[in-house]
């Protein structure tokens, strides 16, 4: 893996205009998109007071991709992040995105290094994992409902620690599934 280079730092000025500092201009939300989308980290910072403002850029970022109609996020998901800001005390939900989302690059990082080193993506060792992992975050966050896909479908993990891996994958995300259900 390569080393994480430090982010992108963005100054935010009081007339609410972004300023990228590492070319000395301004940049708008659909540029730091850009640069994300090309694997930079940002950081984002108002001026005046040094308040770290890049979840509130990252949210509004997201925001407006889904009123386009870029929609990623199902309604059932969002609602379920609503549900978890409202619902008193420690949510697991942060806990359970993070571990999806870093499971999920985990994932796309090991098929890109094998796509570069030109071997067939379905012959590639751990394919089958990767794809029961996805599949079982997609069905994680779709309630369940993840079309073109059922449990009977399930690939057979081909080694002793693929089905190791995929059974601490599916307790782990019973056990956090049943923890949103006791918060509903």
């Amino acid at each position: 893996m390569t080393e994480k280079s430090a982010p992108l730092f963005i100054k935010r000025y009081a007339s609410r205009r972004l300023y990228n500092t590492e070319t000395s201009d301004y940049v708008t939300l659909e540029d730091i998109s850009g640069f994300i989308r090309d694997g930079r980290e940002v950081q984002i910072v108002d001026l005046k007071t040094g308040d770290d403002l890049t979840r509130q850029y990252l949210l509004q970022i997201i925001a407006e991709h889904e009123s386009r109609g870029d929609n990623v996020l199902p309604t059932d998901v969002l609602t379920d992040l609503v549900r978890s800001y409202m619902g008193g005390g420690a949510s697991v939900v942060p806990q359970f995105l993070q571990t999806s989302f870093d499971m999920l690059r985990e994932g796309q990082s090991k098929v890109i290094e094998n796509v570069s080193a030109m071997n067939p993506m379905t012959k590639m060792p751990g394919f089958e994992m990767m794809q029961a992992q996805q599949e079982a975050f997609m069905k994680a966050m779709t309630g369940g409902i993840t079309p073109g896909w059922s449990a009977s479908e399930e690939p057979e993990p081909e080694t002793k620690e693929e089905a190791e891996d995929l059974a601490t994958i599916k307790k782990q995300l019973a056990e956090l599934q049943a923890k949103l259900s006791k918060m509903s």
